[in-house]
């Protein structure tokens, strides 16, 4: 079984659900931090000091489950966002992530691609824990 901290940001309470079963399956397991929106992550993550404490060596998640249509801030707002924090705190260099959403458009997949720690892309209808496990390794954090 791999130890993974990983944090699940999607607004969709089942889809977030069956994410955490998928990884189950796939023999991942570890802390696994919840947000429905990317303003919740975002303050989330901006509290190192205080999360490192609180969580020891869990915080920063190493992988990063990203949907992209959420209220309040999106995948592509948080993105960005993250960008910049990631420039501040060297410390998160190594969070890596992997696009979870509905959309299958090109346009979405090209424009995820375009951050360097985004690694993955997976449509929702086609998880599976052979998929996972190829996000997994995709993300070098095996």
């Amino acid at each position: 079984m791999k130890d993974l901290s990983i944090l699940i940001i999607d607004d969709d309470e089942m889809d977030r659900y069956l994410l955490k079963r998928m990884l189950k399956k796939s023999n991942i397991s570890g802390h696994i931090f919840e947000k429905s929106d990317g303003k919740k992550a975002l303050d989330f993550l901006s509290d190192y000091e205080g999360n490192r404490s609180k969580y020891g060596s869990d915080f920063p998640p190493i992988l990063i489950f990203l949907d992209i249509n959420m209220p309040i801030m999106g995948g592509f707002e948080f993105l960005e966002a993250f960008s910049i924090l990631r420039g501040k705190n060297n410390s998160y260099v190594s969070s890596v992530f992997t696009m979870f959403t509905s959309s299958d458009r090109e346009e979405d997949k090209a424009k995820a691609a375009a951050y360097e720690f985004v690694k993955g892309y997976v449509t929702k209808d086609k998880i599976s824990v052979e998929k996972l496990e190829e996000v997994v390794k995709l993300c070098e954090v095996t």
